[in-house]
């Protein structure tokens, strides 16, 4: 078993090479049915049982978002399930906040102690989204063939409001709001090393009153583009005289299992009950963010 040991450089760790993607295929299996990349799953495997906790498992974590989202974004735009000006508006409002993201990553919680806290608050407000939703009603499964109902049409975007139209309905939202909102997700993403769909799907659905049939794929592409721009903002950019590049050979394989993973997992989905997989999933990061928050204080 030897022979599949494979040191990670950056990482710093070595580990069995068949790991990273089986852990990556099984989190994005079941995240994924519930709208989410896995990302904010991932980290905290690389951190408590890895060992992975210098500022490069951030980007690390974003070349799993980078790797394994495509395809999703992919789906979506094939059954004409995007919604475009949503996701034009997240990807302006995400990158500058990425980049504040960074810079407080590296100043402030380059610290394992002080970046677990960190990643236990954000967390115990993902599973709460996750537990209040899990109780939301939703509508059946979808078609998913692309019918003209189904594309985003009638679209007005300034910036005070941006409309559309999908499936005859009119659908209206303010765009500095949504730029607020994806700006201040990108400077938690930036640190915690998620894309933020996480956070800004169950904003765009309860507060904006958006369709999720609509905006998964603009929620997706925003994850994609948060994570490209963190990895760039990582690896390329110094502080300190230092940059925090990702374990590209750890991220990829991460992302491989990660791209299986979604695929099977949305293609499962129909089959299980979408109030239990997030009822499950946010007891499960419940269980996570408390461990972190109370490790801080004991």
């Amino acid at each position: 078993m030897d022979l599949f040991q494979v040191i990670f450089p950056v990482a710093g760790i070595k580990t069995y090479a068949f790991i990273p993607p089986a852990v990556a295929f099984v989190i994005s299996f079941f995240t994924s049915m519930a709208g989410i990349s896995g990302a904010f799953l991932l980290l905290p495997f690389q951190m408590s049982v890895l060992g992975f906790t210098t500022p490069s498992v951030t980007s690390t974590n974003f070349i799993f978002n980078v790797t394994g989202t495509p395809g999703g974004i992919y789906r979506y735009i094939k059954e004409c399930r995007f919604a475009w000006p949503v996701a034009l508006t997240i990807v302006v409002g995400i990158i500058p906040g990425v980049m504040i993201g960074y810079y407080i990553r590296i100043q402030f919680l380059p610290d394992p102690k002080s970046f677990k806290l960190f990643v236990g608050i954000v967390l115990l407000f993902v599973a709460f989204k996750l537990v209040k939703d899990a109780w939301v009603n939703r509508t059946g499964g979808q078609e998913n063939s692309c019918r003209f109902e189904d594309r985003v049409n009638n679209v007005s975007l300034s910036l005070r409001t941006t409309r559309f139209d999908f499936r005859s309905v009119t659908h209206a939202f303010s765009t500095m709001g949504l730029l607020g909102l994806a700006f201040i997700v990108g400077i938690v993403g930036g640190v915690y090393g998620i894309g933020g769909g996480s956070i800004i799907a169950p904003f765009l659905i309860t507060f904006f009153k958006l369709p999720v049939y609509a905006i998964a794929g603009a929620v997706l592409l925003g994850t994609f583009t948060s994570s490209a721009a963190g990895v760039a903002f990582y690896g390329l950019i110094p502080l300190n005289g230092e940059v925090a590049p990702p374990d590209l050979m750890l991220g990829i394989l991460f992302g491989a299992g990660g791209l299986l993973g979604m695929y099977f997992g949305a293609k499962m989905q129909k089959y299980i009950s979408e109030k239990w997989i997030k009822l499950i999933l946010g007891i499960i990061v419940f269980i996570i963010s408390t461990r972190y928050i109370l490790k801080f204080f004991l």
